[in-house]
């Protein structure tokens, strides 16, 4: 059920309401909106008795929420989500988010060298693995605690936002200290135990849909991460597994006008993972960007010939400057933009 408050509903009055919503044994999850605060309500096993709620001060009416999940739906906001993560970076809304950076970090200097080449062409945000989930038991895991320690020195040297991927409850406490944004792989959109964790952190999170998730699924998967109190989600398609083999997935790009039909979170694209070959992340990118897509998470090594993980759907940095260029203008045509870094001595100024 979804509570609606009054436009001119006081905090207190909110707040009177969340305590009636726990005194009858739930949950209450107040959302705000740009003319009323909404609150979801988690824990009921049936059917909300509205009367007990409706009789407050400051609540405007009760709505059965038609949908599985709750707060994850575009019943209980109207409003786009946008994931606020500082110095002016942010997921969703106008902007476009471009996350960019190697499959896995390998050592310091290929971080850096990264790093800088990703920062010179427009990017805010910087992607990497310093746990690597592998198919095969003998292939490079990452660098774990090391890996992230060198995240850490690329974004105090760069002022580049991290985004980096926990395994388990136990990763998930380091990335915590490192990280930016959290990244759930897809391997483990459905490691429930895991997105509960990740649900009581106070860090953003990036959840990758499942390599065979229907859209029910993928959403039901962020309803456990935001039903713990993280509202702070952001959504990635990376492709799913058909028949096909001329590419390592299928993405999906109708998912996402679906999601933003069903959802207020904002979802990026993954054309790196969704393809697997590197001629075709640039042309996927720029679809991305025209379906509606709210960013691009993009794979790029400097030698991607010599990378220890997924070298053969890196982009070289020459072609992230390309790709950078025409999402420009790209995002120019939907109503979008793409926001410039600021030089780095500014940078250093804000730390």
């Amino acid at each position: 059920m979804l509570v609606m408050m009054q436009a001119h509903a006081t905090e207190e009055e909110i707040r009177a309401v969340c305590r009636k919503i726990e005194e009858l044994g739930y949950r209450a999850h107040p959302i705000p909106g740009e003319t009323r605060t909404a609150i979801g309500i988690t824990g009921n096993t049936g059917p909300v008795d509205a009367s007990a709620l409706e009789a407050l001060p400051g609540v405007a009416e009760c709505i059965a929420v038609s949908k599985p999940y709750k707060l994850v739906a575009r019943e209980i906001k109207e409003q786009d989500t946008i994931v606020e993560l500082g110095d002016g970076v942010r997921v969703g809304g106008p902007e476009l988010a471009v996350i960019a950076g190697p499959c896995a970090i390998e050592s310091r200097e290929q971080a850096f060298a990264i790093a800088a080449a990703v920062r010179a062409a427009g990017a805010r945000l910087f992607r990497g693995g310093a746990y690597k989930p592998r198919t095969s038991p003998y292939s490079f895991q990452g660098l774990a605690e090391k890996g992230l320690q060198i995240l850490s020195a690329v974004r105090a040297e760069f002022g580049l936002k991290i985004v980096t991927e926990a395994v388990d409850k136990e990763s998930l406490e380091l990335v915590e200290q490192h990280a930016d944004v959290i990244q759930i792989g897809a391997r483990n959109m459905q490691n429930f135990s895991l997105l509960k964790r990740a649900g009581r952190s106070r860090k953003p999170v990036l959840l990758k849909r499942g390599l065979s998730a229907t859209l029910d699924e993928f959403l039901m998967a962020a309803e456990y991460i935001l039903a713990e109190g993280n509202y702070n989600v952001i959504l990635c398609e990376r492709g799913v597994r058909t028949f096909a083999d001329h590419t390592r997935n299928t993405l999906d790009l109708a998912v996402i006008p679906a999601v933003k039909r069903l959802s207020h979170l904002p979802i990026l694209v993954d054309p790196s993972h969704g393809t697997g070959r590197r001629e075709k992340v640039l042309p996927l990118s720029r679809a991305a960007v025209a379906v509606g897509a709210d960013g691009l998470l993009i794979e790029v090594h400097h030698q991607p010939d010599q990378a220890l993980s997924d070298g053969y759907q890196s982009i070289l940095p020459a072609q992230f400057e390309q790709l950078m260029d025409e999402v420009r203008q790209i995002a120019g045509v939907v109503r979008r933009t793409v926001s410039t870094p600021p030089a780095l001595g500014q940078v250093a100024k804000t730390r």
